[in-house]
């Protein structure tokens, strides 16, 4: 039985204390001033990165030199292996902008002056003046009264029809005396 108020003993023995728990490395164990002084490092591949074939380019050259069939078109692209640009490379020349942050163009900064003078709240002015001449005159377009076919007709009367006088062919042939 465990005693009152206290957890039951566990029943394994710890080691001594000359134990030293977790591995130990002999070779790189100097403590801190090792850690310090000798930094691991490790040099930096260059990272070449492969393009894709530009088929719509060596198709279109393959084109121009005169070929024909399929197994032409092989050969060619076989021997002239032209591969897509890097738009990024050719963006930036591999050369970050200065007042470039995580691939975007910074804002430009906010005229101070602006602000002061309240020219923003001048240009919201003059917009909203403008909304409201814009919605005066759709609203005095929609107040007209739409005319009907009468008053159409009235206005812009059909023209007259002239008078024809072509008659079919049976009665041409009319017996008039001699």
């Amino acid at each position: 039985q465990p005693e009152v108020g206290k957890p039951m003993r566990n029943c394994y023995s710890l080691p001594g204390p000359d134990f030293t728990y977790g591995m130990y490395l002999h070779k790189r164990d100097g403590g801190v001033p090792e850690a310090i002084g000798h930094w691991d490092t490790v040099e930096a591949k260059p990272h070449i990165r492969v393009m894709p074939r530009d088929f719509v380019t060596m198709g279109r050259m393959a084109v121009d030199e005169g070929c024909t069939t399929a197994r032409e078109f092989a050969l060619y692209y076989k021997f002239k292996d032209i591969r897509c640009k890097d738009e990024g490379i050719l963006r930036y020349g591999c050369k970050i902008p200065p007042g470039m942050t995580f691939g975007r163009p910074a804002r430009p900064s906010t005229p101070f002056f602006d602000l002061m003078q309240h020219r923003y709240k001048e240009l919201w002015m003059e917009s909203q003046r403008a909304r409201t001449v814009v919605q005066h005159v759709v609203k005095k377009k929609m107040s007209d009264v739409r005319g009907n076919r009468t008053t159409f007709l009235r206005t812009h009367p059909l023209p007259v029809k002239e008078e024809s006088f072509w008659h079919p062919q049976r009665y041409e042939k009319v017996w008039t005396p001699h």
